[in-house]
């Protein structure tokens, strides 16, 4: 029964995948900074802990998977809990922010700094006057779908050359 979700799921991504095959991808997609245009998108007022921090967003480019976008994202003075439906990576581009993680550890991001966050994770984001990011967001694939690859890349490492199966 599991084999066939995964077998199900597989095609599945391999459809999509075809689908958006038809829709080429642009071979370099590239902006300024000041060139891109910024647009409201405020928090989740239940995740706004103190202040009335403003942030706006531009999205730059989206995967042709759909998998992955990159963003230029900036906020005012605020403290706030955010939750990472995606992976993430930031680099600060302006200001900083005060981050404490679930584990409550603590950091301060500055301009040139980058960090990670996990999807399915949470953090507390203390601005004090203004942060300005450029984000790198990558979706997770479906469990059965994660678990082929995992397979797959097992038996390429296995493969002929280490003397293991055939992938």
């Amino acid at each position: 029964m599991v084999f066939k979700l995964m077998f199900v799921a597989v095609v599945g991504a391999a459809m999509r995948s075809r689908s958006t095959e038809e829709k080429m991808p642009r071979p370099l997609i590239a902006a300024s900074l000041d060139d891109l245009e910024m647009a409201p998108k405020p928090i989740e007022p239940s995740w706004i802990l103190a202040g009335n921090p403003e942030a706006r967003l531009s999205l730059h480019s989206r995967a042709y998977d759909e998998q992955a976008t990159t963003a230029i994202w900036d906020c005012t003075a605020g403290t706030f809990r955010w939750y990472f439906g995606w992976d993430e990576t930031v680099l600060i581009l302006e200001g900083e922010v005060h981050i404490t993680a679930e584990d409550g550890s603590q950091r301060t991001l500055r301009a040139g700094d980058i960090a990670y966050f996990p999807g399915k994770s949470w953090a507390t984001w203390h601005i004090d006057t203004y942060v300005r990011k450029i984000a790198f967001c990558r979706k997770e694939f479906p469990a059965p779908v994660n678990m082929a690859l995992k397979w797959r890349d097992r038996l390429r490492r296995s493969g002929p050359a280490s003397g293991g199966l055939a992938a």
